[in-house]
C-alpha cells in the first residue's frame, strides 16, 4: 500500500511551501499532489513554482500529480485549468467535472479527487471510460459503502483513501474567512494566511464545530483512520492519503509508514498521530456515524 501526500489545502507563504516540500523529498511518501485546490487568489506559489517543485520531487523518486481547483469561478480559472491539463509531464487530479471533460478530450489518464463525489459504481464506471485510473472516495463514505464499491469495481481503477487531515466538506463562492475580517473577497489581503490549519469555529456553547479555509468549509475535528490500515488493505485500497497540516505532518507520514511496514501496530501509530493533529481526532464517517465522532480504535 502506497502513501500519498494530498494537495496543500491552506494558504501558506511561498517560503513555507518551499521549505515543506523540500523536506518531503526525503520522506517515505510514494505520491505527492501539488497545486492549488481551494482558491485561485492565493499567490504563495505561482504555477512555475509548483512545476519546479514537481521536478525536484520526481527526481527524488516520487510520483507527482498536479491537482486542479475544486470550484472554477472565472474564465481565468478555466484557462488555468486547461493549461494544467495540458502540462504534458504529470498526471492530473481532477476535482471538478470541467477538468474531467478537458482530460477526456485529450484522452489523458487522470486521478479523480474527493470533490468528484463518487458514491456508486455507475459514476465510477463513467469516469473510468473517460480516463480515470485512480480515485479518492468522498470523506463521508463509510467502510460498508466503500467495500460494496470495491467489490463491484471491475475496471481495475485504484482506490486511494483519505486517512489523516481536516476533512473537506463543502465549497462556496463566498469567502467566509475574508468576511470574518470584514474584507471583500476580491480584496481579501490573503487573510487566510493567518490560519495555517484553517480558522476553527465553535458553537455558542463552546463546542468545536467546523473550520473555515477561505471558500472551503472543513471539519473542525481531524480525520484519523491510521488504526484502520489493516481493514483498508483487506479491502484492496491501493494508497492512503495524508493531508498536509502545519505541524507534525511529516512525523505523521513516518508513523503511517511504520504501521504499514509492521514496525509499529496500527493502533499505536494512530494514538501517536492523535498527538500531532491540529485538532481533536475523529473517525465517525468510516463507521457510518456522525463524522465528528471518535470511536474506539480498532485494528
Amino acid at each position: 500500500m502506497k502513501i500519498a501526500l494530498g494537495p496543500l489545502l491552506y494558504a501558506w507563504s511561498g517560503d513555507e511551501i518551499a521549505r515543506f516540500y523540500e523536506s518531503v523529498e526525503k520522506q517515505p511518501v510514494d505520491i505527492v499532489y501539488l497545486g492549488e485546490v481551494v482558491c485561485s487568489r492565493r499567490r504563495g506559489f505561482r504555477p512555475e513554482d509548483w512545476l519546479d517543485t514537481a521536478g525536484r520531487l520526481a527526481a527524488a523518486g516520487k510520483e507527482v500529480v498536479l491537482s486542479s481547483l475544486a470550484l472554477l469561478e472565472t474564465n481565468a480559472d478555466l484557462r488555468a485549468m486547461r493549461k494544467l491539463v495540458a502540462n504534458g509531464h504529470y498526471r492530473v487530479e481532477a476535482n471538478d467535472m470541467a477538468a474531467v471533460a478537458a482530460l477526456s478530450e485529450q484522452r489523458t489518464e487522470f486521478v479523480g479527487g474527493p470533490h468528484l463525489n463518487v458514491y456508486n459504481n455507475a459514476t465510477l464506471d463513467l469516469l473510468v471510460r473517460h480516463g480515470l485510473r485512480r480515485w479518492v472516495p468522498p470523506v463521508e463514505l463509510p467502510r460498508s459503502s466503500l467495500a460494496h464499491l470495491l467489490r463491484k469495481n471491475g475496471s481495475g481503477a485504484e482506490c486511494e483513501v483519505f486517512i489523516v487531515g481536516r476533512m473537506p466538506l463543502a465549497m462556496s463562492a463566498r469567502c467566509f474567512t475574508a468576511r470574518r475580517h470584514g474584507l471583500e473577497k476580491d480584496a481579501c489581503e490573503n487573510v487566510c494566511e493567518k490560519y495555517p490549519d484553517g480558522l476553527a469555529l465553535a458553537t455558542r456553547d463552546g463546542d468545536a464545530f467546523l473550520a473555515l479555509n477561505g471558500i472551503q468549509t472543513q471539519s473542525s475535528s481531524v480525520c484519523n483512520l491510521v488504526a484502520e490500515l489493516p481493514a483498508l488493505r483487506e479491502l484492496g485500497v491501493a494508497a492512503v492519503r495524508v493531508s498536509p497540516h502545519s505541524t507534525g505532518c511529516l512525523e505523521t507520514v513516518a508513523l503511517v509508514r511504520a504501521a504499514l511496514d509492521g514496525a509499529l501496530s496500527p493502533q499505536d501509530a494512530a494514538q501517536q498521530v492523535e498527538g500531532l493533529l491540529p485538532g481533536p481526532a475523529c473517525n465517525g464517517y468510516w463507521h457510518g456515524k456522525p463524522g465528528m465522532d471518535n470511536l474506539a480504535l480498532t485494528g
